[in-house]
């Protein structure tokens, strides 16, 4: 049994401190590899804090998550159930982590029995939903009795510990370059991560500063779940993350995750991590072949040159290049792609999961080139 409080676990976000390397398994049924699995989709292919040891989805049971995902594997196998992906791990994992992400950020009838069942077989819950599940009487309960925690990322902190914006951004001095798109789940976080990671192994000290609930998930230092918060605070927040960001690590840049699309009628969050970060630069993630709005079909999908032309006009800041979401694409496509928009646009493009992540990291080295040579860096603050 894990060692636990006696009460289910209420753990605010922005950060929630657990520890690295735990196992997992991640509940994902029915979602894996779609939108609204974006959660799972990101823990397979980046996790700091938890081994991942399984993800469920009886629809593709048998297949490896990684070369689903991505055609290359991450040695993480898709099961049919819990029973199944305890078998699978000999022993009962330390967590069940909640994969899918759907609009409403409500669990189903199923979901609920899934995420019971782990808790009765004395594994912790992460949940990134905004239903919180310690508030559930039902859930609360079963907690109680099996000694786990139920951990509700998207959990704010009290009021009194949030932050309005100060203009304390305005003495971070190294670029800040926001992951925006023209769509949510689109791959901006995908995106930042590999940017990141690219940048530091070419020797360039990067920091990401998350804005969604899986980031946090997946062990980022500094972020917050910004859709979970009273709009009055989002860009307060973003900021404080950011200057914590530049304060505790002294990065040569920071890379903020989007959320949503400035344009978006519904995912409205860009707007406040644009005024909060003040970013230098922009780049924008786009899927070419996506013709409506993921979880809004009734509306269609923004033009490049539109939501480009919107960013730049919203915010003093300038699109440094252009990232393409392959969905429903072949390999020519996707070079055919990059190069239409490199011609139509005067703009680097690339591919971050199908092309080399050099090409990234020159897309930052063109807008900042000073960051190549290692010379002090001042971004003009938007």
């Amino acid at each position: 049994m894990h060692a636990a409080s006696a009460h289910p676990e209420v753990v605010p976000a922005p950060l929630v401190a657990l520890p690295t390397g735990s196992t997992a398994i991640v509940y994902c049924e029915g979602q894996f590899g779609e939108q609204d699995g974006k959660t799972a989709n990101g823990l397979v292919r980046h996790s700091e804090k938890y081994e991942i040891l399984s993800v469920i989805d009886s629809r593709h049971a048998g297949a490896d998550a990684g070369t689903f995902l991505d055609g290359e594997p991450a040695g993480i196998p898709i099961l049919a159930d819990l029973a199944e992906a305890i078998a699978h791990a000999g022993t009962v994992p330390d967590y069940l982590i909640c994969g899918v992400a759907p609009a409403d950020g409500l669990l189903s009838s199923a979901q609920r029995v899934v995420l019971l069942d782990g808790i009765a077989r004395g594994m912790h819950i992460i949940n990134g939903l905004h239903e919180f599940l310690s508030d559930d009487a039902e859930f609360a309960a079963a907690s109680i009795l099996a000694d786990v925690t139920i951990t509700d990322i998207r959990r704010p902190r009290e009021k009194k510990d949030l932050h309005l914006f100060s203009g304390r951004i305005f003495d971070v001095t190294c670029p800040r370059i926001a992951v925006l798109g023209t769509d949510g789940a689109i791959g901006k976080r995908t995106t930042a991560t590999l940017l990141v990671k690219a940048l530091n192994d070419r020797g360039i000290h990067a920091v990401m500063v998350g804005t969604g609930q899986t980031t946090i998930i997946q062990g980022g230092r500094y972020g917050v779940a910004l859709d979970a918060l009273v709009p009055q605070f989002c860009s307060g927040e973003v900021e404080n993350q950011v200057v914590a960001a530049f304060e505790g690590e002294d990065p040569d840049v920071i890379i903020v995750e989007g959320q949503g699309a400035l344009s978006h009628p519904a995912y409205l969050t860009s707007a406040h991590i644009l005024r909060g970060s003040r970013p230098a630069g922009v780049i924008v993630q786009h899927a070419p072949r996506r013709e409506v709005l993921g979880d809004f079909p009734m509306v269609a999908m923004p033009t490049l040159a539109s939501e480009v032309a919107l960013i730049e006009a919203f915010a003093d800041t300038r699109v440094i290049g252009i990232t393409v979401n392959h969905e429903r694409m072949t390999d020519a496509e996707i070079g055919d792609a990059i190069d239409e928009i490199e011609l139509a646009h005067g703009l680097p493009a690339t591919d971050p999961l199908t092309r080399p992540l050099g090409r990234l990291v020159d897309m930052v080295l063109r807008a900042f080139p000073q960051l190549d040579r290692g010379a002090p860096v001042t971004a003009s603050a938007a």
